[in-house]
């Protein structure tokens, strides 16, 4: 009974993870309004790597030059993506940046069998054709239209998906918690680098600033991946990857709060996303619970399931 009382716990908190994402899109959009975006960012990552660091010494203590390499790697396409994604949201709706970002889940599996030189699968391919129609409703509703800024978090939904092959195929192999605290500072590095270059990184001094800082950082980032970890040791990590698709719905709901509106036109592409996110993870689980797959579990969006290299 203790055992599925634990379990209950950690669903409720990975659908508490998946909201607090969902929130962060409104909360950042706050923000790149008036802060630079390199600048956050870099002050986003340096706290979440010492929150992690500091929960996590032995992981520390557990780095070694092949973790380092791979976590660089994988750390600078993470950079991209959360710079395109934060740069993205400076000119498109905090609801639209959600669910563009989810189509990650369905880009990764393409790219990935491009990567091993094999056809996609059918359900990967029905997943990428509907949730390429809902991009498409999506992009016409009422916020506008497609604009530059809804194409920057489509370069960052690209940018999640080389990310998430570079952990499936090297990362399944280093300490979790080592890699990611290697990733955060990657992170941080890159994004600090490009503030003193061309924001001149000034220092937040807006407790509203200090405040998203440290909501994205501790809960957004630290606290989301410790509870992510503890989930995938009770709970399948498909079914992790199923409650943290939720991700995107939670963003257009503070969206929508926040009063942003996509008309319905807009709406039905957004269901069409969720909807092939959902597709495409259930699939996966499917395969997952057969051995075809194995699980790459993100730093921040849902595990992603990818075909094993062995797999027919």
């Amino acid at each position: 009974m203790r055992s599925q009382s634990r379990r209950y716990l950690l669903a409720v908190a990975l659908i508490g993870v998946a909201a607090v994402w969902g929130a962060t899109f409104v909360v950042v959009k706050d923000v790149v309004a008036r802060y630079p975006v390199n600048a956050f960012l870099a002050w986003r990552f340096a706290l979440a790597t010492l929150v992690l660091g500091a929960a996590f010494p032995k992981a520390v203590r557990r780095l070694d030059a092949a973790t380092v390499r791979v976590g660089a790697l994988a750390g600078v396409l993470l950079a991209a993506g959360y710079v395109f994604q934060t740069w993205g949201l400076e000119t498109t709706s905090a609801s639209k940046a959600a669910f563009v970002t989810g189509m990650f889940v369905v880009i990764t599996p393409v790219l990935q069998a491009l990567v091993l030189r094999h056809p996609p699968r059918i359900e990967t391919v029905v997943g990428v054709v509907v949730a390429t129609l809902g991009l498409y409703l999506l992009s016409g509703g009422s916020g506008g239209g497609w604009n530059a800024g809804d194409t920057r978090v489509l370069l960052c939904a690209l940018a999640y998906s080389f990310h998430m092959i570079v952990l499936g195929s090297a990362g399944t192999r280093y300490d979790a918690v080592s890699l990611t605290i290697v990733q955060l500072a990657t992170v941080t590095v890159v994004t600090g680098a490009l503030s003193v270059t061309l924001e001149g990184a000034p220092t937040p001094r807006d407790p509203r600033l200090v405040a998203a800082i440290a909501l994205t950082a501790v809960l957004g980032s630290a606290v989301a991946f410790v509870v992510q970890t503890y989930a995938q040791r009770t709970i399948p990590p498909s079914t992790v990857a199923l409650i943290l698709v939720c991700e995107p719905a939670f963003g257009g709901l503070f969206g929508w709060l926040a009063g942003e509106r996509i008309g319905v036109r807009g709406l039905v592409g957004a269901g069409l996303i969720l909807g092939a996110m959902l597709f495409v993870e259930a699939m996966g689980a499917r395969e997952t619970a057969r051995g075809v797959e194995e699980v790459a579990l993100a730093i921040e969006g849902p595990a992603v399931m990818l075909e094993s290299e062995s797999a027919d």
